[in-house]
């Protein structure tokens, strides 16, 4: 299969094997000192280990940072930037999923910037400035779900509320993206379920997104056909490196096409990841045919273009809610959240998050608490 290299929004490597491409291309630009940032299931894989030899052999020393496990809170930020420092790095390499990349993104951002890491987050009244010099790093995901890889943005948990918080500037983009399929292979399928639900809801919301971005539309849906397309197939024959190239271009895809915007899916997510930790891809992937019937009456024309898009008979709204549900069924997502141990008590607190959250200022229709509390009752 050929590999590919082309601008958009940065600078891409795409395709098999190209993560061979990243130790030539660190040793050209000057640097010896890499520091790996990656969790602790990638860090004791092959290719984990495979990267480390291949810096080594163009003359590198790199560290390994792997502190990091489940959503990113900002202890894990501190404790990178330390290890960084005690390693003498001179750049970084963010090897993972969604996960690794934003500490990554924040461990770039924190080295020479003062303060601390929430001192940037977007709902800050007093923000500091990002304006001085962030670390060379380069991306390479594990995975194809979140799309960090070629994101702005990153967002980190507080440690005690655990309240996400988003730290958006073009600064933070990686410099160099090496997005190699072949590094997905060896997920399990409900990984490759949870990430790949996460690409296709970025693909959807970015879609429905209020505001003129066509743009953005346009690679939406693109990359909603290739979610649609490929994404049982990457649970059902794993080794095929075909369809696991897709599924990477379709995450690349959403969230290139999610700076227009994301939607009340969203919303709804955030506080399970909050409140339950679950996986992000997850929780969007429960919650996505739940929320999305909430806009079909107000923009009917974009369920349509989507359900045209990837070939459905019944191209109403509701056809295409039913398709969702019937490839979250084949996948194996849970079909409700008391599968995944949320009670219904927690309806309340969900709701009162899920209001205060920005995504839902996007959504085609203004929800408020009470949409939300029937969209998660509906969900139980």
């Amino acid at each position: 299969m050929p590999t590919y290299t082309f601008h958009f929004p940065t600078l891409i490597h795409f395709g098999p094997g190209v993560r061979s491409a990243m130790p030539p291309c660190l040793k050209s630009e000057g640097f010896r000192r890499p520091l790996i940032v990656t969790d602790q299931e990638i860090a004791i894989l092959p290719f984990c280990e495979e990267i480390q030899k291949g810096l080594s052999s163009e003359g590198m020393a790199a560290g390994l940072f792997c502190g990091i496990s489940g959503n990113p809170v900002k202890s894990q930020v501190v404790s990178g930037v330390h290890a960084y420092r005690a390693h003498h790095a001179d750049c970084i390499i963010g090897l993972g999923g969604g996960a690794a990349l934003d500490v990554a993104k924040a461990i770039a951002l924190m080295i020479h910037h003062p303060g601390d890491l929430f001192d940037y987050e977007n709902e800050q009244r007093n923000i500091l400035p990002i304006n001085h010099s962030i670390p060379f790093w380069v991306a390479l995901p594990t995975a194809s779900g979140t799309g960090s890889e070629v994101g702005r943005s990153t967002v980190i948990s507080d440690d005690t509320t655990h309240i996400k918080k988003t730290i958006f500037s073009p600064k933070l983009m990686a410099r160099v993206v090496f997005a190699d399929p072949e590094l997905t292979l060896e997920l399990p399928s409900r990984i490759t379920a949870t990430t790949g639900m996460d690409a296709l809801t970025h693909c959807v919301e970015s879609f429905l997104a209020k505001g003129y971005h066509p743009a953005c539309d346009g690679v939406a849906l693109e990359g909603l056909r290739l979610a649609a397309k490929n994404l049982v197939s990457c649970i059902e024959t794993p080794l095929d490196i075909e369809v696991r190239s897709a599924m990477m271009m379709a995450s690349i895809m959403g969230a290139i096409a999610f700076q227009k915007g994301l939607g009340i899916t969203h919303s709804c997510a955030h506080p399970l990841s909050t409140l339950f930790n679950l996986h992000h891809g997850l929780s969007n992937g429960i919650m996505i045919e739940y929320a999305l019937p909430f806009n079909i009456k107000t923009v009917p024309e974009r369920f349509e273009r989507m359900a045209m898009t990837i070939g459905l008979s019944d191209q109403t709204g509701e056809g295409f809610i039913r398709w969702l549900s019937s490839l979250k069924e084949k996948i194996g997502i849970p079909k409700r959240l008391s599968d995944v141990g949320v009670a219904r008590k927690a309806v309340q607190r969900l709701s009162d998050l899920a209001v205060r959250d920005a995504c839902h200022q996007c959504n085609p229709r203004p929800c408020g608490l009470e949409d939300f509390r029937k969209i998660y009752s509906d969900a139980m």
